[in-house]
């Protein structure tokens, strides 16, 4: 109980400590976003079309699952599909090609681990990480002859105009978290979110999606729709092969995970069977080390764990595995509950 106040008032503390700088923070969000709405500062044009997938407030809504699921509908649909990615926590400033779709790069740390995953998971879609979105474009166009490009986490990115504007809720955020950076989760002020076209609550099979942000989204005339995530039949080990889920249904598994979300993560392997008995928890896009794995097999082995299980996105950061424990990252899958609603969306991008 002593712990608890004694918690509440650091918080406390805190969140009068960093109001003066949220305050400034707001101001200048206000006063670039009435640049850009009032057209004095000017928005670039590519020769293709533009999604943009993004999020009003920080970590775990599931961009790169999203962004995965619309370049394979788009694919499917027979366009030349591209992403851009900002690449973040990447060892290198400069543009990239991650990939051209067909050559996969080798190693994570130039690109970031999600443009890395992607480029793994994907096939014949050429990814670009890039400070300047619209450069990283015309190199999509112009090389790969790009018709349609997902920007990854590009909501805030205004300086380029998007054919679609899509804007991922977890549906876990609650009103309490709801309050701008650093003091709360928000990159800007909610109500910004107006100038999405479609908001898609994510997870909504792990959260109840909070009724205090669908009241708001409806006051706003907003269209919303639902999504899952869900766990595939197979898990992968650190060489690609793929391993049945099935076969941590009952046993002990020890978890490890770098995400903005990790409770979605261990909720979501609670619902293989599994029996978690410990989870070691990085921050987000955390690049492991020697160490950080060391103990993590000393742990899971004190922890009687029989399988140590993670995500795809960090298991590209985990170098030269070996242990009495196997370690498998459990796959998972994006799940649009209204589906016909997220496409008639899309489909308009084929007619603009």
């Amino acid at each position: 109980m002593l712990i608890m106040r004694k918690g509440k008032l650091i918080n406390n503390y805190l969140s009068i400590v960093l109001y003066p700088i949220s305050i400034v923070y707001r101001f200048l969000i206000f006063i670039r976003n009435q640049l850009f709405t009032n057209n004095l500062l000017n928005k670039k044009f590519l020769p293709c079309k533009v999604i943009s997938v993004g999020n009003i407030s920080v970590g775990g809504s599931g961009k790169t699952p999203m962004v995965e699921y619309l370049s394979r509908h788009f694919q499917k649909k027979g366009n030349n599909v591209g992403i851009i990615s900002r690449g973040y926590k990447r060892k290198s400033k400069e543009t990239l090609i991650v990939t051209d779709g067909k050559i996969k790069p080798d190693s994570w740390e130039k690109f970031g681990d999600e443009p890395y995953f992607l480029a793994h998971n994907l096939n014949n879609i050429p990814i670009i990480v890039s400070q300047s979105k619209y450069k990283a474009g015309m190199l999509l166009v112009n090389n790969f002859n790009t018709e349609i490009i997902i920007l990854d986490d590009g909501f805030q990115h205004r300086s380029l105009h998007r054919d679609l504007d899509i804007v991922l809720i977890n549906s876990k955020e609650k009103y309490e978290n709801h309050k701008l950076l650093p003091i709360g989760q928000l990159r800007e002020p909610f109500y910004n979110i107006n100038r999405s076209d479609l908001i898609i609550f994510t997870k909504s099979n792990l959260y109840k999606p909070n009724t205090y942000l669908i009241n708001k989204i409806e006051k706003m005339k907003l269209s919303y729709i639902f999504s899952k995530i869900i766990y595939d039949d197979n898990m992968i080990t650190i060489s690609g092969e793929k391993i049945k889920t099935n076969i941590i249904n009952g046993k002990n598994i020890y978890i490890i995970s770098a995400l903005g979300d990790s409770k979605g993560f261990e909720k979501t392997i609670k619902k293989t069977g599994a029996i978690i008995k410990g989870h070691k928890k990085f921050p987000d896009h955390h690049s492991y080390n020697t160490k950080d794995i060391q103990k993590v097999k000393k742990s899971a082995i004190e922890s009687n764990a029989k399988f140590l299980i993670t995500t795809e996105k960090d298991l590209v950061k985990i170098k030269n595995y070996n242990g009495e424990i196997p370690l498998y990252a459990l796959k998972i899958r994006f799940i649009v509950e209204q589906k016909k609603e997220l496409e008639s969306y899309l489909n308009e991008i084929n007619k603009k």
